[in-house]
């Protein structure tokens, strides 16, 4: 059989947004699979819950999303660039009796957050504008009008957070808008230099939305849930939350769910689902008795009686159900894999799930979770000559007997009486946790095919094992973290077939600071990948679009503690390292900026540590997850090559004394100039 590759993300599909129809018998979802090596292309797909094979719903143009069906399952809604020159989406009704799907916009933001009034006639959604767009009306209709936005030049800025993801914000402000069918036309409802986000019907009249507008909104997670009387069109704030970000789901008779983080220390404190009840005035607490945070968002079955919502579990992402009053205790629904979305239907939960033998697809289970349903096989023709390894789980001890859950991979051809190189891998966050599928199960199946025993475990800090696990780390990163990750290296390699002079470690974001924690820690390792890492935790602080995590993590700011935040950098441990260092990071990653990695790499050549710092342009911090796919390749192809050079197992010299060699981008560019050359 053929094993693993990095070039073979190429070939890998992705399931994303189940949507259960109103009738129960259909799914709709969207599959995604890279083009070329700069885009993606996604399609909107049906499968019938009874079984059979899935088909395409949309057609093979641009970038389509959020499908959403309409409340009596006659249309379908979705967002797509299709016939458009740039990357702004655009709302799309296709009818699914068959027939042309028709745009209903044309606006200068583009269009996300699509919620269906209940009698079927408008649609609310969320547009990015600025203050000149809502003025000269371009976030209603362009009207053919050819429309770029300018780059401010120079850009004045006045807020405290101004930039996120990959792009700066620019004056723009989200805000909530209605669609109606009957007419194509969009009204806007919100104004104001605040960002509204959201959308929730009740009932035909009544639209819920979140607005941050207390103090300076870029410096808390205080959250107003308001109603919109589409009837009068007045707004009031009904209740406040602190939360990330709003998730709400309501009832027709105003009983509004919703998550909620406490305000206070929040990286450290776990996110509950809260019922509000407008006729009463009430709140309850659905989450008490459950020690996980939520992270997926709560939806309210058919018949308004349960809330289910999403939480990581043990290395699995499970799916819980609870009464909406808080008569009962959470049920675990759905209990394995891991499930990055779904959605609740009348008689069914879809979901989108990936495991350790296959990248994703789309299940369906019984509301209580008593049968379950795997829907589609995405990538089988893929998989069906693959040799894909299966994880071992291990539960270890670290220096104080905490219990850790780890996994390993061996290679596919693993003999035991053979031995193997290591490589660590670390997760970012810190408050995340790993399974042994989910967006990792290309590249821990790449390393393993490579001919490396691969190694993962959620060290304190990690979600998914209650909040005293989730909190240990405060004030304390590089401490017990440290101490979990490496008492799970020794776990490791005790096996007789761990060569333990030939180890080498990774990680990005917080895996990436822990990584250079590590190798200024200890030389036990060969060689270290570190990638979109936080190594001064003063300047992360100043340039990040998540400051808060230093004050919530670390009960501190620089100008409070400034020897303290020094002492808990890696940077302040650079000159300990000798391990060969290959720093990765991306050129508009505004999560952790890339002046953080410059700083390490200068300080480690200055340092005569062997080292080189690789960036990729028009990336930002989710490059490994969702950056262009020959980006995706090269980092992963890159990570091998480090790791190969310094291995007594490969054969091939260091990557500093390859350059381009064994890169699949510089096989396509030899490609080409050989072709031209016939020609």
């Amino acid at each position: 059989m053929e094993t693993i590759h990095a070039n073979d993300y190429h070939n890998i599909a992705k399931v994303s947004d189940p949507q259960v129809a109103p009738d129960g018998e259909r799914v709709a979802f969207v599959r995604s699979v890279p083009k070329d090596d700069e885009e993606y292309e996604s399609t909107v797909y049906v499968v019938p819950l009874g079984g059979g094979e899935p088909t395409q719903f949309t057609i093979d143009e641009g970038v389509d999303s959020s499908p959403r069906w309409s409340p009596s399952g006659d249309r379908l809604a979705f967002v797509s660039t299709r016939g458009a020159d740039d990357d702004r989406p655009q709302l799309w009704v296709l009818p699914t009796t068959g027939g042309e799907a028709r745009r209903v916009t044309d606006v200068a933001g583009g269009v996300s957050q699509l919620a269906w009034s209940p009698d079927g006639r408008r649609i609310a959604f969320v547009q990015r504008s600025t203050e000149d767009d809502r003025e000269e009306e371009r976030d209603i209709a362009l009207d053919g009008e050819e429309y770029e936005p300018e780059t401010p030049d120079p850009r004045v800025i006045d807020r405290k957070v101004y930039r996120a993801g990959q792009r700066y914000f620019d004056g723009k402000r989200s805000h909530i808008y209605l669609a109606t069918l009957e007419d194509e036309s969009v009204i806007r409802l919100t104004d104001g230099d605040f960002d509204f986000s959201s959308p929730e019907w009740g009932d035909e009249t009544t639209l819920y939305y979140g607005v941050k507008r207390k103090d300076d909104p870029d410096d808390n997670i205080i959250m107003d849930v308001a109603l919109y009387d589409i009837d009068s069109g007045e707004e009031e704030t009904i209740f406040q939350t602190s939360c990330w970000g709003a998730s709400i789901s309501a009832t027709a008779d105003g009983r509004i769910a919703y998550v909620y983080s406490p305000e206070e220390n929040a990286t450290l404190r776990q996110t509950e689902i809260k019922v509000f009840d407008r006729s009463t005035e009430e709140t309850v607490t659905l989450t008490d008795t459950l020690d996980r945070t939520v992270s997926k968002p709560p939806q309210w079955d058919a018949n308004e009686e349960r809330v289910y919502f999403g939480t990581p579990d043990e290395g699995d992402y499970a799916i819980w159900r609870v009464p909406g009053d808080g008569s009962d205790d959470p049920q675990r629904v759905v209990a394995d894999g891991h499930v990055t979305e779904f959605s609740v239907g009348s008689d069914a939960i879809a979901y989108a799930k990936s495991e350790w033998d296959h990248p994703g697809d789309v299940f369906v289970s019984t509301p209580g979770g008593a049968e379950t349903r795997r829907l589609t096989r995405t990538n089988s023709e893929y998989l069906d000559d693959r040799a894909v390894s299966q994880p071992e789980e291990l539960r270890f001890e670290s220096d104080d007997g905490t219990e850790i859950q780890g996994w390993t991979l061996t290679p596919p051809d693993f003999e035991p009486d053979k031995q193997y190189p290591l490589v660590v891998e670390i997760h970012g966050g810190p408050h995340a946790m790993w399974s042994t599928s989910g967006t990792m199960w290309h590249e821990f199946q790449t390393l393993a095919a490579q001919g490396y025993v691969v190694f993962w475990c959620n060290p304190r800090g990690s979600t998914g094992y209650g909040e005293e696990h989730m909190a240990a780390i405060e004030r304390g990163w590089g401490t017990v973290d440290y101490e979990d990750v490496m008492a799970g290296t020794d776990a490791i390699a005790k096996r007789d077939y761990v060569d333990t002079d030939d180890m080498f470690v990774t990680g990005g974001s917080y895996g990436g600071y822990l990584t250079s924690w590590i190798v200024g820690h200890t030389d036990r390792f060969k060689g270290a990948v570190t990638q979109r890492g936080v190594y001064e935790l003063s300047s992360f602080y100043g340039s990040t679009d998540a400051f808060k995590l230093i004050e919530w993590d670390f009960d501190t700011t620089p100008w409070d503690e400034p020897e303290f935040l020094w002492d808990r950098s890696p940077m302040a441990y650079v000159q300990d390292v000798t391990t060969p260092t290959l720093v990765i990071h991306s050129d508009d990653d505004f999560r952790v900026p890339v002046n953080n990695a410059e700083m390490l790499y200068l300080l480690l050549k200055k340092n005569d540590v062997e080292t080189r710092l690789v960036r990729y342009p028009r990336e930002g911090h989710e490059l490994s997850r969702s950056g262009e796919p020959g980006h995706v390749v090269d980092r992963l192809e890159r990570i091998v090559r480090w790791f190969d050079g310094y291995s007594d197992y490969h054969d091939v010299p260091k990557a500093l004394e390859r350059g381009d060699d064994g890169l699949s981008a510089a096989d396509v560019d030899d490609e080409d100039q050989e072709t031209n050359g016939d020609e």
